[in-house]
């Protein structure tokens, strides 16, 4: 099968680099957490840290981690989303 003489729909480009964000995403998230919960957890528990009752480890990997993500998403579906038509013709031809 060769390729079409049909241009490439431009909304597959336009989801593709959003799947790439999401990946993205999602490694910043599992870094974030991994760092912190394996950097600062990997004492003795009689040796830890507490913030607000929480190990430092927990605190800074867990619940500031999820803050700082829901602010990242926020910012990216803001900024760097697009609004694209999902009928069959991209939105081209108006009803």
């Amino acid at each position: 099968m060769g390729k079409s003489n049909k241009p490439e729909d431009k909304r597959f480009r336009i989801a593709h680099n959003e799947a790439i964000i999401g990946v993205v995403l999602a490694i910043i998230n599992f870094l974030w957490w991994y760092g912190f919960a394996y950097e600062l957890g990997n004492k003795p528990p009689d040796e830890y840290t507490y913030i607000l009752g929480f190990p430092a480890w927990f605190f800074w990997s867990c619940i500031v981690g999820f803050f700082v993500m829901v602010g990242l998403v926020i910012f990216v579906v803001k900024y760097l989303l697009t609004d694209v038509p999902l009928d069959d013709d991209g939105g081209e031809e108006q009803r």
